[in-house]
């Protein structure tokens, strides 16, 4: 994927988190949220899969637990979600290690229990 579209994703992901907290605002569980963000990237003709299984390798050997990412989007952008009061370090370090355990350039870090969704909306690269 090269950096126009995701540039262009990127802002279709923006988009998508404004319109689902102008329509449901703070204060909901992280699932509604996940449930918003795919209907409203669909509607946006976005592939999007959730839950998605991200193998965990220790040591060169495959273990029998999995880490999962929130949302992949047209399987190139992470996005992880949250609806908490405040971000931690925790949940940023959750979304880097998504990052590098996945092998994907981009990711973005959400957080839907703020007064405006645009502090937060977060961008994390990995070797990008």
């Amino acid at each position: 994927m090269n950096k126009v579209r995701y540039n262009e994703l990127s802002g279709m992901l923006l988009n998508a988190a404004l319109c689902v907290h102008r329509e449901m605002g703070p204060g909901l569980l992280e699932s509604v949220y996940q449930q918003c963000m795919i209907r409203e990237l669909n509607m946006q003709s976005v592939k999007v899969r959730t839950n998605v299984p991200v193998p965990l390798v220790y040591k060169g050997y495959v273990l029998t637990k999995n880490y999962y990412m929130d949302i992949l989007v047209e399987e190139e952008i992470v996005v992880e979600q949250k609806a908490v009061e405040v971000l931690l370090p925790v949940h940023e370090a959750q979304i880097i290690s998504c990052l590098k355990l996945s092998d994907k350039k981009l990711g973005f870090l959400i957080n839907f229990n703020v007064p405006l969704i645009k502090n937060g909306f977060k961008r994390y690269v990995n070797n990008f």
